[in-house]
């Protein structure tokens, strides 16, 4: 049998079958190694504001401004930038409100184009003209790259190059290409995205945003506690459908089932009506919807209560299943005194604020009625048979972790499971003990295991593992000690809705534990950072998202309009080009109305979090040390074919 090396350069030498061939991949990568780092953008806890969403990835957090201040300067007016800025997020709409009153058309035709040439060379700048290239739209990729690589020296080849803008203009090509030119600057601003988490919940539009990043040139996803609930109700796991739609109802998004998955919810909406048809179900107003009727919106409510008691009952039945989750204090029904109208929690009893449980028996209180049987029956067949959710999470299997390691930062949602004093929390699941690292690549095993197991045991524990994760303890995605929904919705003591967090929370600023946790994930204490999203950062009580120094940036600052009231802000992005972290802050998105009529930004304050003394390139990431050994290997190629081990193959 051949050595193991001589085949593998016997298969590369295919790839490069002469000397001349390894020789220009070996230039080519070297050269590639001294362009500057392309730019990573980093988003976490959209919860579903697409409209948000979509306004922050068109801009890459203020990197598209910044482009257009590069090549302007003081050439150009605040008010100009900001126009050609806006044009470049939405360039079709922006045109058609600028075109209604421009008084020369072709004139601004011809100044747009060339602004337009003119920040596109600068975005491509830092990349080989082989993947801008590969970015260019195929329809106009010819003229682009005559446009955006040559430079016009001398008279004939400048007017090559105002022959093509003019007739561009005169053929009516005009606005589709400079629509492309847009299209294309967003493309090559920002290199790669990070997604670190909840995409889904709370917001109206997640299945939008998931359509989105499916279209996205580059992208990873380190999942959230939120993703991984919806992963668990596609997978059919029945806890995760109930908590599902109950999150739905309260925020008044129904219609993402219904209108965006097609997930038919009229058998559960004529349960809830002629079970809680004469029940004001109080405690179970919702938190959005006000786009609703009064009788959509009353429905919605009797829906929301109608749901909840089925989760409380689906998850009561799933701890019993699995006493070694030790989430026996998480089942309240059996505590509920239904004569008194009180519960006893822990050795104190406590007034209901909602007295109604005509589906709960209180000598079987988990138990499903006939008819709440057979809803979950169709709502888990409608969730396993709906090809759009199947394929949404096909992609966040494809893209998405429970964390990642990348150019020397840690991204994770959620926390690292801690003890007091700062070290690795050891976990117990289906029997083994694990932590920090271990403990993540343990619940990510089973993620995918609850989609693909061929075992039906493995894949049950898969799926019951992704409820798991949603709201245990000791999930790295969760990291309270509780998720008290039940005394929320029943219970006025608000000590009762209080969660304690995980130690890591209040650790972060000790650098000791931060150097411990990226030491676990196989990183250096300096240079490398930890990106953490998942608890919103409260800015307007002072609260800062760098800490540990800058070691540590927890970037959730409320996307999600819920939180917004909390955090006094909507959101913070990060941008890691190759100068160094910069932290935006943004606020409220009023619309993509007002974004195109007002030229107005949601970004709005940005922080330098660090600033490297000498530029970073593409050597110095980690797709740079994938480059050195392809280069490594192609140099061993060359030696076997100099050393006669291996012959060059020549095409016939």
């Amino acid at each position: 049998m051949k050595d193991l090396s001589i085949r593998y350069l016997e298969r590369l030498s295919e790839l490069y079958p002469t000397i001349a061939a390894a020789s220009t991949e070996v230039i080519n990568l070297e050269a590639i190694l001294n362009l500057p780092k392309g730019t990573e953008h980093f988003l976490t806890d959209i919860h579903g504001e697409y409209e948000a969403f979509s306004h922050v990835l068109k801009n890459g957090s203020g990197a598209v401004r910044r482009k257009v201040n590069d090549v302007f300067g003081n050439t150009l007016s605040n008010q100009d930038k900001q126009s050609l800025a806006t044009l470049i997020y939405y360039p079709r709409e922006k045109m058609n409100q600028v075109l209604k009153t421009a008084k020369d058309r072709d004139d601004w035709y011809k100044i747009t184009l060339y602004r337009l040439i003119q920040v596109c060379k600068c975005a491509a700048s830092k990349y080989t003209r082989s993947k801008v290239r590969k970015a260019l739209p195929p329809e106009f990729a010819y003229v682009i790259e005559e446009l955006i690589t040559e430079k016009a020296v001398g008279i004939d080849k400048e007017s090559y190059y105002n022959a093509i803008i003019r007739t561009m203009i005169r053929v009516g090509r005009a606005e589709e290409f400079i629509i492309a030119l847009c299209q294309l600057i967003q493309r090559l601003v920002v290199d790669h995205l990070h997604i670190v988490g909840d995409i889904y919940d709370r917001g109206p539009g997640p299945h939008i945003i998931m359509d989105k990043l499916m279209q996205y040139h580059s992208v990873d996803i380190q999942w959230g506690n939120h993703d991984v609930l919806w992963m668990g109700a596609a997978a059919g796991q029945i806890c995760c459908i109930a908590n599902v739609i109950r999150v739905c109802a309260r925020y008044g998004n129904l219609d993402i089932l219904e209108d965006g998955y097609g997930i038919n919810l009229l058998p559960l909406a004529t349960f809830a009506m002629n079970v809680y048809g004469e029940d004001p179900c109080t405690c179970f107003q919702l938190k959005g919807g006000g786009n609703c009727s009064l009788s959509e919106r009353e429905i919605n409510i009797k829906m929301h209560k109608a749901i909840s008691i089925i989760q409380f009952k689906a998850e009561g039945q799933l701890i019993r299943k699995h006493p070694e989750f030790h989430l026996e204090s998480r089942n309240l029904l059996h505590c509920i005194q239904f004569d008194k109208g009180t519960i006893a929690i822990d050795g104190k009893e406590y007034e209901l604020l909602d007295h109604s449980f005509p589906t709960v028996n209180p000598a079987d209180p988990y138990a499903f009625s006939q008819q709440e049987e057979e809803i979950m029956r169709r709502l888990e067949r409608a969730f396993l048979n709906c090809e759009k959710l199947q394929q949404h999470m096909k992609f966040l299997l494809a893209k998405g972790s429970l964390y990642k390691v990348f150019n020397g930062n840690l991204l994770y949602h959620g926390c690292v499971p801690l003890n007091e004093d700062g070290t690795l929390k050891e976990v117990e699941l289906y029997g083994q003990v694990y932590s920090g690292k271990s403990l993540y690549e343990a619940l990510d095993s089973y993620v995918r295991k609850g989609f693909v197991a061929i075992n039906d045991q493995e894949r049950e524990r898969g799926r019951d593992m992704m409820w798991y994760i949603w709201l245990h303890e000791n999930s790295p995605l969760f990291g309270k000690d509780k998720m008290a929904t039940f005394e929320r919705y029943f219970l006025a003591d608000k000590e009762t809705h209080r969660e304690k967090k995980n130690p890591y929370y209040n650790l972060l600023e000790q650098e000791e534990v931060a150097d411990r946790i990226l030491a676990e994930f196989g990183l250096p204490a300096e240079g490398s950072h930890i990106i953490n999203g998942h608890v919103p950062v409260k800015k307007k009580n002072g609260e800062s998202p760098v800490k540990c120094g800058g070691k540590v940036l927890v970037i959730d600052g409320g996307f999600s309009k819920a939180y917004q009231g909390e955090t006094g802000i909507a959101g913070y992005t990060l941008i890691y080009n190759s100068y160094g972290l910069i932290l935006a802050a943004h606020e409220p998105f009023e619309s993509t109305e007002a974004a195109i009529q007002k030229e107005s930004d949601i970004h709005s304050e940005t922080i330098m979090v660090k600033r490297v003394m000498q530029r970073k390139l593409v050597g110095d990431t980690d797709i740079g040390a994938e480059l050195r050994e392809k280069i490594k290997d192609l140099e061993q190629l060359l030696e076997a074919y100099r050393s006669g081990a291996l012959v060059e193959r020549y095409a016939r």
